[in-house]
């Protein structure tokens, strides 16, 4: 595919600027979760975008891993990484900040990718990272028999080598596997702002008032009821959030 080609894969939705000279921005990489799209994340860009309109944004809505996101976490995340260096580069970007917002398992592509060489042109400049649903302890402890029970069922459908990452199951040695060998990583500790944001129905503390279905009944609805929630996404950028991303 030619360079052309591949910008309007990336954001058909808005004309390549003129950045002949290099455009100074907060860049801000949004990465969807388990079985999701680039579009999972767009309340969050817009809220950002209007409560600081004096801010030079440019969002990366990442789409490299919304075919496979049942893929191991070692290819997601060369996936990411040479996204994030094409768009750079196709823009003629010069990123005075980098932030990133994940949703679910989207977190820990974003951790791991933050530890690849390629990605240390940007450690510096390294900003806020907003977490959404991050199951950063994986699944090995998990309480919840229909959380267990949903990921069991998904990770027999899909034959998903992510879903055996998250329980520490890709490796007979616990500490040889992926999750635990990026919990070495420095990752979050390289941020200035570190937002973790979650639900006591998904393990944490934000509640939502659920509408019974397939999702519920296998702990998913909870996981994912942040990206749709107008109302919660508001509120919480606009009265809290936001000024991590100034």
């Amino acid at each position: 595919m030619d360079a052309a080609g591949k910008s309007q894969e990336l954001n058909p939705h808005r004309p390549v600027r003129d950045c002949s000279q290099g455009t100074e921005v907060h860049l801000v990489v949004c990465v969807h979760g388990l079985d999701g799209n680039r579009a999972d994340l767009r309340l969050l860009k817009m809220y950002i975008e209007m409560g600081l309109p004096e801010e030079q944004f440019e969002f990366l809505m990442s789409e490299s891993n919304q075919d496979d996101t049942f893929a191991d976490f070692d290819r997601m995340t060369d996936r990411l990484v040479q996204e994030i260096i094409y768009y750079v580069e196709l823009l003629k970007l010069r990123p005075k900040k980098v932030s990133f917002i994940g949703h679910s398992l989207g977190n820990l592509i974003i951790r791991a990718a933050l530890a690849k060489p390629a990605m240390g042109q940007f450690l510096g400049k390294l900003h806020t990272f907003l977490s959404l649903s991050g199951p950063h302890l994986g699944q090995l402890y998990n309480s919840s028999a229909l959380v267990n029970t949903g990921l069991w069922v998904m990770q027999k459908w899909k034959k998903s080598n992510s879903l055996l990452q998250l329980s520490l199951r890709d490796h007979a040695d616990p500490r040889q596997a992926f999750l635990y060998q990026l919990s070495k990583n420095p990752g979050l500790a390289m941020f200035r702002n570190v937002l973790l944001v979650g639900s006591l129905q998904d393990r944490y503390d934000v509640h939502h008032n659920l509408q019974t279905s397939a999702n519920t009944l296998i702990g998913r609805a909870a996981h994912i009821a942040f990206l749709d929630s107008e109302l919660f996404l508001e509120k919480f950028l606009m009265v809290s959030a936001v000024k991590y991303f100034k």
